[in-house]
């Protein structure tokens, strides 16, 4: 299996435009496919969180008034480098999170240096928009006569971006490369487990001529480097990808500070998959919890609704899906499933399986864990015979497990679909294009997808319910990262 070309051993923070040593030391950083040290990350104190927001508050008035025309060029450039050493980032990403070589390259490295090209050119997008004058009477709060007005995106201010582990390139970079773009300023806290590929993006941003202190990274596998990157008074807003319990945690702390929130949370992916579908499109849709970075994924239909119709066609075909995918080493390129992010998550994965059959699911393919020598895998698992009060059926399980529910008809099918805690990502399978929009509609979800996974990366992305607050991606993530002001002006 081929290595990492690691670089320094110990990273060290990036605070002000200067990289400075941590003042707790450094913890390891482990490949899930071989238990191996990929590298050293720093754990930064509370003081030092505290440090990289008051230099983002520094420097904010400054890069909110550059030109966008030189942050759209920053942004570029910071693009361009990031590709030039995609072979050494695709590594680095595919060693710390355990994915498969393809889905580093593409889904992580790939879609980050996409992201800033996008955003580099979204700083150019107008920020004004003149709107009609208004004939106001005389009143209390002012005189008669006309009005014109504009309608300005200004930039929030400074940005807390706490990102996940399951996409340590594309998911930072969703969060920081439109916040910049914005003229915001911005701390990010990587997630605790992969934080080493966010320092080479911070590299980058360096290299391409981003001021200092405008970018900053902190890193910490102690709870207290993120709570401190929330609570910090110099911080305007917190943009969040993870769970639903720790994003209930930031929402206090926002609510009792009024700092804006953006938050993709937990998903639990009803796929409704009525008798007249295409249960081919309909397999390799749902097929992807198995493969796509083995499960660890939001938006996946982790929760599939079949009509009974179709039922145990849908079963078998799902049961020879999931018998084909190979397990193992993700450098191999026959390999579909990589491992898991760490032995705790495998074993919280591991302990859903086990209470799917206490609760009376059939464990219809999978369930023991791969004859692997080393790494944190687990095996495609699919759960049949499961009603929708399960706890399989309703809590995020966040790895290679899909669970099989039987409905009868429409309405039934609505029910149960809706019947969620979480509302990110649906998915409706009909031959019946007109029923399928029909459902879609009806579905409590941010999203829909109609017979298709595929998304729309100018589409409005996030969730009902405890699935998020806010949208992003495309426009919308420009929207998200600044706030309206209104300037009037007699006519």
């Amino acid at each position: 299996m081929s290595r990492v070309q690691r670089g320094p051993a110990e990273r060290k923070l990036f605070l002000g435009g200067e990289w400075v040593e941590p003042d707790g030391g450094h913890y390891p950083v482990l490949d899930p496919a071989t238990e191996e040290v990929v590298g050293y990350a720093p754990e930064a104190s509370r003081e030092q969180v505290y440090r990289a927001a008051a230099a983002a508050r520094e420097a904010f008035d400054g890069w909110s008034r550059t030109r966008p025309e030189e942050r759209a060029a920053i942004l570029e450039r910071a693009a361009d480098l990031m590709q030039r050493d995609a072979g050494v980032n695709t590594e680095l990403a595919r060693a710390e999170t355990g994915a498969t070589t393809a889905t580093a390259r593409g889904m992580q490295v790939g879609v980050g240096v996409s992201r800033f090209r996008r955003y580099a050119k979204g700083a150019l997008e107008p920020v004004e928009r003149a709107l009609v004058p208004q004939i106001n009477e005389a009143g209390p709060m002012g005189r008669a006569g006309v009005f014109g007005a504009l309608a300005v995106r200004q930039p929030v201010g400074v940005v807390t971006c706490v990102t996940s582990y399951n996409n340590p390139w594309a998911n930072p970079a969703g969060k920081v490369a439109p916040a910049l773009a914005m003229g915001n300023t911005v701390v990010v806290k990587p997630a605790p487990q992969d934080p080493l590929s966010v320092f080479r993006m911070a590299e980058a941003l360096e290299e391409a001529g981003v001021p200092r202190g405008v970018v900053n990274v902190v890193t910490g596998s102690a709870p207290a480097v993120g709570e401190a990157a929330v609570d910090s008074p110099d911080v305007d807003m917190v943009s969040f990808t993870g769970s639903t319990a720790v994003g209930q945690r930031i929402a206090e702390v926002c609510g009792r500070h009024m700092k804006r929130q953006l938050m993709e949370l937990g998903g639990k992916g009803a796929a409704v998959v009525f008798d007249d579908a295409d249960l081919g499109s309909a397999v390799g849709g749902i097929g992807t919890t198995f493969s796509f970075y083995s499960g660890q994924i939001c938006t996946a239909p982790t929760r599939v609704l079949v009509q009974r119709g179709v039922h145990d066609q849908l079963v078998d075909k799902l049961r020879e899906y999931a018998g084909f995918l190979k397990v193992g080493d993700p450098t191999a390129p026959d390999t579909v499933l990589g491992p898991v992010i760490s032995a705790a998550h495998r074993d919280r994965v591991e302990s859903y399986v086990e209470l799917g059959r206490k609760e009376g699911a059939t464990v219809v393919a999978g369930g023991e864990r791969p004859p692997l020598e080393r790494g944190f895998y687990v095996a495609p698992t699919l759960l049949a015979e499961c009603t929708n009060d399960m706890r399989v059926a309703r809590e995020e399980i966040f790895g290679p497990v899909v669970v099989v529910i039987p409905f009868d008809d429409e309405e039934e099918a609505v029910a149960l679909a809706n019947d969620s805690e979480y509302g990110l990502l649906d998915y409706v399978w009909s031959g019946d294009v007109a029923r399928a929009f029909r459902v879609a509609r009806r579905l409590r979800a941010g999203g829909v997808g109609v017979n298709t996974i595929g998304r729309n990366m100018e589409a409005p992305f996030g969730g009902f319910k405890k699935s998020g607050v806010g949208r992003d991606v495309g426009s919308y993530a420009l929207h998200a990262y600044s706030e309206l002001q209104s300037i009037v002006w007699p006519g």
